[in-house]
């Protein structure tokens, strides 16, 4: 359950489950599947799980004659989960029903209190087989690891399994896209999902992760609870290049129409270049379509791994900012000081517009902890920021059971208050300038003006939802037109893109003009690197 079908983890799961369980059927509850432009300019991408009651009860009905029933969902669609587990378990009391994905791993006190039989609380592949074969053989299965169960009004916690190797994750099925899936319809109960609603959620799109883990442990991130549960995952774990492209390969010969690759990753620059050059190399001679990396960290952004990713084929990036406030970003104890991140963001700059998409930064604001000087600091570095670029703007939502939430509630901070939607941006002044330096760098006498009528978001200040909706519409117009001159339908949902595959146009693009576009030199080969090291941050 989620807002939208990507669900990178939940496909990866599901391809190890269809291999245990042939005829396991998959669904997806997908509060707003649908992206449109309507929903970007309002805002309300990214909202709750909240349905009627009526569609709870439909999907309880539709899912309740399983034996066995596993549900998967963040912590933001927890409630909605609940309230469907509770309706099944009242129309069948004998199904057994496991909740696994983030909620279960970063709340499990919470998770285990629904009407669940159990609840995996740690990596799901290995765990769920070593528990569905004990199951299904009639032996007891509560000792599972990875696992906390119910039993006769007792919970039992059980430890962990160790981390998945990256030799382990070679062996894993590759993620569960396309074949035979279920999307619930208000009304209609779930239906086969069609190719339209794939093109509405992910246009033409593949999201996909290769490697698993991050060094850091920033307080709002849910990787903290990881952390907390193992250590180990902090360092990066992957399956070889080869896989990774397999699986992609394997994707297009199913879905020939997808034009760009998503690496979802936390922490994919992390990756030691020897291994990025490797992937490079194959990906540009076997797959040859663009590719994007999200989750990029200032401080592993150098300019050789850049080069060696845009020539196998990457056209854009996207890099976690968050504040230009050092007090804010140790706040959220993220090791990246403003100077690194301006560092960073110049490297950027060196391959856009020649080479990518402008890369979009990712910005936390409506943080109570703000004074006005965090917030100036913050436009402040933008304004230095290498250019284009555009923005991800977040409202600060505090996931439960998180380093952050305790830290904001310590501080008298009504949590509930904060934690609606991350896409519902206060339309006050500090927030309008962020999207005019989308847009366009304002010269510094004019800038300075700007600065000064900027509060923090704690303050009393007048609203501007008006004047945000046109900035907003400009912001997204610009960047819907850099993703088009490079014909790029990765954040562009619906049929246009699809219909551009369909007359042949992508395929041109992809056949006669990508070669022909400029590429860094091809980079020499270095000598192989060690894994990164993870350093302690106090």
């Amino acid at each position: 359950m989620e807002d939208g079908i990507i669900a990178c983890g939940f496909r990866k799961f599901s391809g190890h489950v269809e291999r245990i369980i042939p005829d396991a059927r998959f669904c997806f509850v997908s509060t707003h599947h649908v992206r449109s432009l309507t929903r970007a300019l309002t805002g309300k991408t990214g909202a709750g799980g909240d349905m009627p009651p009526e569609a709870v009860d439909e999907m309880a009905r539709d899912l309740a004659d399983s034996d066995l029933l596993g549900f998967s969902s963040m912590s933001g669609y927890a409630d909605l989960t609940k309230s469907v587990i509770a309706r099944v378990r009242e129309i069948n009391p004998k199904c057994m029903i496991i909740w696994g994905g983030i909620h279960p791993i970063i709340h499990p006190e919470d998770a285990i209190l629904a009407d669940v039989d159990g609840i995996c609380t740690g990596e799901g592949e290995f765990a769920f087989e070593q528990f569905y074969e004990s199951w299904i053989a009639g032996e007891d299965y509560t000792t599972t690891s990875n696992f906390w169960f119910k039993r006769d009004n007792t919970i039992i916690r059980n430890g962990f399994l160790p981390l998945q190797t990256s030799e382990e994750m070679e062996t894993l099925a590759f993620a569960r896209h396309g074949g035979e899936e279920f999307l619930y319809r208000p009304g209609a109960g779930f239906q086969p999902m069609t190719l339209h609603d794939r093109l509405l959620s992910n246009g033409l799109a593949f999201n996909t992760v290769w490697s698993i883990g991050c060094p850091f442990k920033c307080t709002y991130c849910g990787n903290t609870k990881f952390i907390e549960n193992d250590v180990g995952y902090r360092k990066l774990r992957h399956p070889s290049a080869r896989y990774a492209v397999a699986e992609i390969k394997a994707a297009l010969e199913a879905q020939p129409y997808l034009s760009t690759v998503c690496f979802h990753d936390d922490s994919f620059m992390a990756i030691p270049y020897d291994r990025l050059a490797e992937f490079a190399e194959i990906w540009r001679e076997e797959v040859g379509i663009p590719f994007a990396v999200y989750g990029v960290i200032p401080n592993y952004v150098r300019q050789d791994k850049l080069q060696v990713l845009t020539w196998g084929g990457m056209n854009r990036i996207r890099m976690g900012v968050q504040s230009g406030s050092k007090r804010i970003l140790d706040f959220y104890q993220r090791p990246t000081p403003p100077e690194d991140v301006l560092a960073a963001s110049m490297v950027c700059a060196e391959f856009a517009p020649k080479y990518h998409i402008p890369p979009a930064y990712d910005i936390i604001v409506d943080n109570p902890i703000e004074t006005r000087e965090d917030v100036v600091e913050t436009l402040e570095l933008l304004h230095q920021f290498g250019r284009p670029f555009t923005l991800n703007i977040f409202s600060l939502k505090a996931i439960p059971n998180t380093r952050l939430e305790e830290t904001l509630r310590e501080a008298g901070v009504n949590i509930e208050e904060i934690s609606d939607n991350y896409a519902h941006i206060r339309p006050n002044w500090a927030n309008l300038v962020l999207y005019v330096l989308v847009v366009w760098r304002p010269p510094r006498w004019l800038f300075d003006q700007m600065l000064k009528r900027v509060r923090s978001s704690s303050e009393a200040q007048p609203m501007y939802p008006a004047t945000a909706a046109i900035l907003r519409a400009l912001y997204l117009f610009k960047r819907g037109f850099d993703h088009l001159r490079h014909l790029d339908f990765s954040t562009i949902p619906g049929l246009p893109g699809y219909l551009a595959w369909k007359v042949g146009l992508v395929q041109f693009w992809w056949k006669q003009a990508i070669p022909k576009m400029a590429k860094p030199a091809r980079p020499i080969r270095r000598r192989r690197e060690t894994m990164v090291e993870v350093v302690e941050v106090t």
